[in-house]
């Protein structure tokens, strides 16, 4: 299915339910899992599964991006393409991402800072320099899954460029939240916005400083000073400082052998012709520019984020693929304006099991927005579409698509607005499609 059907379809949609669609079938099926060894697909192998050759023909370096407000599934799409890779990296973001997957024996796992290639041997997880690491967080994580006999020694790489997020970055985040009151973003309250401040106002700690402990106090002592003085709930003592300089020390000393210079190693590997995937964390529409401003996220989700948060070259990337439900989500607080209410929002939350897998917390549903989805298409260039949950519709006697944004004089908007204002005086006309059942799974749908 082409993006230009994606295009007719609503055109027919917006015609009325009195209009007849019927959509192709797929040109790619994504199996929900490939086996272990990234060995080479053979030609029989291709033959029964055409997706296969499909898979194999993804360019060397090739991202997976959100491609609404998140919680789309990129997790899933990563753990499937994985062995195909030899190289999964993280480039934006920290732990407030949450992508869950499973293991060949349906074990469930919750990950948040490594890596959704993790579960295949062989293949490396690289967490870049646009990530902020929450180190207790990232050791935590790492115990989980050895606990449950996935193997992490040696497979994990940080990036010494990549910002510490500490304990009191989380309760600066809090205490902002707090202050906003009516006006709160709706955080993960996970520090990391507070962390991409002190990074921006260079004051920041990265990876690297753990190297020196010598300064890592005083350097410390900054951010505590600054966090006490800027909120009065903050409450700071010489003590504190030192327990968590104490703390850190054992910190480093155990984090020692994850560290790299990973903007060396990844262009390193593209010489030597490996294959990269690059996992992105939230969703172009939680971009901190492209996003709706201010309910976003504090990083670059979006396409241009990748060279930045891995040290890339743009001329590198090649396939980047967008992931999008088949209807729309969202947590926290911002404009949506296709969202659902009542029973409605209660079905299609319970049917897809829409809880955030960071906090839980119950996500904001509504329809599919295509107005939202081909500003994102614009903006990161996807060659490749990745359709997930189309199976949570089943049953319903009619799926609506927000075809057109409206302004209350009725002038048609031609793009999706940056101004709030606008967006939520916005008029969203519908249009329907007609389906006896639906029972797909990761449609890929090409441009």
């Amino acid at each position: 299915m082409s993006l230009s059907t994606l295009n007719h379809a609503a055109a027919a949609a917006a015609a009325g339910p009195g209009k007849s669609f019927s959509p192709p079938a797929p040109s790619v099926r994504l199996p929900r899992r490939w086996p272990l060894a990234p060995a080479a697909v053979s030609a029989a192998a291709v033959e029964a599964d055409p997706a296969a050759d499909r898979v194999s023909a993804l360019s060397q370096v090739a991202g997976v991006l959100g491609s609404q407000w998140g919680d789309e599934g990129k997790g899933k799409l990563v753990d499937v393409l994985a062995p195909r890779f030899d190289i999964v990296a993280r480039c934006q973001g920290g732990a407030n991402a949450g992508h869950t997957i499973y293991n060949s024996e349906g074990k469930k796992f919750a990950l948040h800072l490594v890596p959704s290639g993790i579960l295949h041997e062989g293949t490396l997880c690289v967490v870049g320099n646009g990530v902020v690491i929450h180190v207790p967080g990232f050791f935590d994580e790492i115990d989980g899954l050895e606990s449950n006999g996935v193997n992490c020694n040696g497979r994990i790489l940080v990036s010494d460029r990549a910002h510490l997020l500490f304990d009191l970055h989380q309760a600066v985040d809090g205490l902002r939240e707090a202050e906003l009151a009516n006006s709160f973003i709706g955080t993960t309250k996970r520090g990391i916005g507070p962390c991409y401040s002190s990074k921006v106002t260079r004051n920041g700690l990265r990876v690297c400083d753990l190297r020196h402990m010598d300064t890592f106090g005083d350097k410390l002592d900054v951010l505590f000073e600054d966090a006490a003085s800027r909120f009065e709930g903050f409450k700071y003592s010489k003590s504190m400082l030192k327990e968590e300089v104490e703390r850190y020390k054992r910190f480093a000393e155990r984090l020692e052998p994850f560290i790299a210079d990973t903007v060396h190693v990844l262009n390193e590997s593209i010489q030597q012709k490996k294959k990269i995937l690059v996992e992105g964390g939230q969703a172009t529409m939680l971009d901190i520019d492209f996003g709706t401003y201010p309910f976003v996220t504090s990083s670059s989700p979006s396409a241009g984020g990748i060279c930045a948060g891995l040290g890339i070259a743009p001329r590198c990337l090649g396939d980047l693929i967008g992931v999008v439900k088949a209807y729309t989500t969202r947590v926290g607080s911002g404009p949506f304006p296709t969202e659902l209410f009542g029973e409605e929002g209660d079905l299609l939350r319970n049917s897809g099991m829409e809880f955030g897998t960071t906090t839980g917390r119950p996500r904001r549903c509504g329809w599919l927005d295509i107005v939202a989805l081909k500003y994102c298409c614009q903006i990161n260039g996807f060659s490749s579409l990745n359709l997930t949950k189309l199976d949570v519709l089943s049953g319903l006697p009619e799926i609506k698509l927000a075809v057109s944004y409206n302004q209350p004089d009725g002038q048609k908007l031609q793009s999706f607005p940056g101004d709030l204002d606008t967006l939520e005086q916005v008029q969203v006309s519908f249009g329907m499609l007609l389906f006896f059942s639906l029972s797909f799974h990761g449609l890929s749908v090409e441009q």
